[in-house]
């Protein structure tokens, strides 16, 4: 599976922890992420991982900033892109249940290191479950 990543200067080192898990459990994973504190904008990040999901370059998508929100906005504005922000796993797996979400947000300054990979964790993990779902999903884009 290949999973595209991107991220801001809040979150560098919860990129790194989750790539670590992605390649241990044998996902291909393009980095868009900065590796840097210094600040730059979540837009420059985003926008290459949601290309990625579009274009069917990768299955999923994993995207960070300090709230989740910006970079969730950014990525949304995609076609075929269903980012989800999500908090805790929880929300990962309803987002992934119920509304197909291709993308996961992260905010990393309102979740820990090891909250964030079993948050992707769960994402990764979790099928559509389509039926009355699937109706809704449908509806979600912009025609």
């Amino acid at each position: 599976m290949k999973i595209s990543i991107g991220n801001d200067h809040a979150g560098p080192e919860y990129k790194k922890a989750i790539v670590a898990m992605l390649e241990a459990k044998g996902y291909e994973v393009t980095n868009y992420g900065t590796d840097s504190v210094d600040s730059v904008d979540y837009p420059d990040f985003g926008h290459p991982v949601a290309n990625d999901v579009s274009e069917g370059k990768a299955d999923f998508g994993i995207v960070i900033c300090g709230s989740g929100n910006g970079i969730a906005m950014t990525v949304n504005k995609h076609p075929k892109v269903r980012a989800g922000l999500c908090w805790t796993k929880e929300i990962a797996y309803l987002t992934r249940l119920h509304n197909d979400a291709n993308i996961v947000s992260i905010p990393a300054r309102f979740t820990s290191i090891p909250q964030a990979v079993e948050i992707v964790e769960t994402f990764l993990e979790t099928a559509f479950e389509g039926g009355r779902h699937q109706n809704r999903v449908n509806k979600i884009a912009c025609s």
